[in-house]
């Protein structure tokens, strides 16, 4: 699959395949494992950052098909994932000499620090550098066993809703917020600090968040909130591309029992349908949000 190889080729390991052919679907656990890595050896639940590539058969033999990105209007929501490298020159170069392409290469535009790749299917994956731009400007070699899946960025459209959602009910705390007030929209990093507590400071002085993974970047546009009639497209619904996001929990049952006790709106309970280990619920935009076991603290799936 031409989508796994990117991933590969981007440091990636295939972490888990769950085949599921009576409902003519796979799926691919893509995530960083060498031993440098910060999830080294664990098992797909119990991961900070994982990328899911979901394949439905027959779709490599349509020449029609193509997924939503969630970059092109009327169509806007799910932005890009983003992975974090040591010498972000030399990981851009290594990228464009495989044959791949930028939405937006380190040399476009304003912002010098940061590039765009795109996958095989369109969708954008952002590079972000773990050192000062400045510091490995002539450095020619890059190591992708240091690489993070940093973050998963996604618009949101009343940042004040959204940000008590992700921190009251999903329990996530801010790391980060970056006001760009000429431009006129925010962006806010949450996530769990776990052993590694918040980082205040930063090789770049800028973004103290490089060295983390399973991140969530919300982007707020200024004056959203207002219109009582815009929405941003969640990915499931038609046209369809970007799925969900997912947190695994200590305990599924109690974290359910938490969630209906906070008035929490599902897309599927855990007793809905065939599936009784995986839950969704719903967030302020209607994007989804997968509910699994870590199945290290708890054995449940076996997956």
């Amino acid at each position: 699959m031409s989508l796994v190889k990117f991933y590969e080729h981007l440091g990636m390991k295939m972490i888990k395949k769950i085949e599921q052919p009576e409902a003519k679907f796979d799926l691919y656990f893509m995530g960083y494992d060498s031993p440098k890595a910060l999830s080294h050896g664990n098992g797909f639940s119990d991961r900070e950052g994982l990328i899911e590539l979901t394949h439905n058969y027959g779709t490599e033999n349509d020449p029609d098909y193509k997924v939503t990105t969630g970059n092109t209007e009327p169509y806007k929501g799910f932005g890009h994932t983003c992975i974090s490298v040591d010498n972000i020159q030399a990981a851009c170069q290594r990228i464009e000499d495989a044959g791949y392409k930028f939405q937006k290469k380190l040399t476009d535009g304003r912002m010098r620090s940061i590039a765009f790749v795109l996958d095989p299917d369109g969708y954008w994956i952002e590079v972000v550098g773990q050192n000062p731009v400045d510091k490995t400007e002539g450095i020619t070699t890059t190591d992708v066993g240091t690489y993070r899946m940093n973050h998963t960025m996604i618009r949101v459209k009343d940042h004040e809703k959204s940000l008590k959602f992700y921190q009251d009910v999903f329990g996530m705390t801010l790391f980060r917020t970056s006001e760009n007030a000429d431009a006129k929209f925010n962006l806010y990093f949450l996530g769990y600090p776990g052993e590694k507590g918040i980082s205040t400071t930063s090789a770049n002085g800028v973004n103290p968040t490089a060295e983390r993974e399973g991140l969530l970047e919300l982007t707020w546009n200024y004056g959203t909130e207002k219109d009582a009639n815009f929405t941003y497209h969640n990915g499931n619904d038609q046209p369809q591309g970007f799925g969900h996001i997912c947190v695994s929990v200590d305990d599924l049952d109690a974290a359910c029992k938490r969630f209906e006790d906070l008035g929490v709106n599902w897309k599927k309970r855990l007793t809905d349908g065939r599936m009784k280990n995986v839950a969704f619920v719903l967030d302020p935009d209607n994007y989804w949000i997968e509910v699994i076991q870590n199945e290290k603290l708890k054995n449940r799936a076996n997956w």
